[in-house]
């Protein structure tokens, strides 16, 4: 009797432990200051994949919208810096996006264009992307917003060296 007794609770307690889920909830910090208890699954090329705990749905953000991890093993990974645009001349640190998955996680903003001057301009095809690219990234700059999504880059022909270019706004 006293071995049967032995024997059911040495085969309950195993049964216990190995049935316990080792629960690891990472801390995934976005720029916007908001902290997320997460198990980050993987960091790929442009976004961060994880399920938030009880879940089994996948869930995915922009690197750029994330600041760091720290994950349960105590180890912190740099994930991307913030960009702070103050004005129309930090057009410079202004993001052009072509990836859709880069903008999981940022605010949508305002339309933004950018193009050349019409038709009498002195321009190869070349200086006038190159004049169409600053004009978009400098008006996202005067909105503060440090991302573009480009939608669209069209050259004009018949002779005109023309650029323009359309694309979203983007935030933290």
């Amino acid at each position: 009797m006293k071995q049967t007794f032995i024997l059911i609770v040495a085969v309950f307690l195993t049964t216990l432990s190995f049935g316990q889920e080792i629960k690891s909830i990472d801390q995934l910090v976005k720029h916007n200051g908001e902290k997320l208890e997460v198990k980050v699954i993987r960091v790929g090329e442009t976004t961060v994949i994880f399920k938030y705990p009880g879940e089994e749905a996948e869930q995915t953000v922009s690197k750029f919208a994330v600041s760091y991890i720290n994950y349960s093993s105590g180890r912190k990974e740099e994930i991307s810096e913030k960009i702070e645009i103050s004005g129309k001349d930090d057009w410079e640190k202004v993001e052009v996006l072509t990836d859709k998955s880069q903008i999981v996680g940022l605010k949508k903003g305002e339309a933004v264009k950018g193009k050349t001057s019409g038709l009498l301009s002195y321009n190869t095809a070349g200086s006038a992307d190159k004049k169409a690219s600053r004009r978009i990234r400098e008006a996202a700059a005067e909105m503060k917003a440090p991302f573009v999504l480009l939608l669209s880059d069209k050259s004009d022909g018949f002779g005109i060296k023309q650029a323009i270019k359309t694309g979203v706004a983007y935030y933290y």
